[in-house]
């Protein structure tokens, strides 16, 4: 699916959320560090393209890695860490259960 501009593989709305996680603040999608695309969710990388989704190295913090789905703002991983899962730049709430998958989307700093 298109989700502003983005293409978001496994998104079954507009604010990116799957068959697997579909609740009210479920809205953001996840860059994946090996192909650089954008899903809902490891789970959805890996029923689609059959390989477990790579989390992205510490040094790589600064990366547009996170999409908004209520706005369409990429936000850097250290933004989206330091959100207080709320959108910095719509204030539209995410997910604060993600912070439990944090490990399978951004590799800790050392």
């Amino acid at each position: 699916m298109n989700i502003y501009g983005k293409q978001v593989y496994g998104a079954e709305d507009e604010e990116t959320r799957c068959s697997h996680y579909h609740q009210e603040t479920d809205r953001i999608a996840l860059k994946c560090f090996c192909c650089r695309e954008y899903y809902p969710c490891y789970k959805c990388h890996e029923e689609i393209t059959g390989k477990p989704f790579k989390p992205w190295p510490a040094e790589y913090r600064e990366e547009k890695a996170v999409l908004c789905g209520a706005c369409g703002t990429e936000l850097t991983i250290s933004g989206y860490l330091t959100s207080s899962s709320r959108c910095p730049s719509c204030r539209s709430a995410f997910n604060p259960g993600c912070a439990l998958h944090y490990h399978l989307y951004f590799e800790p700093k050392k």
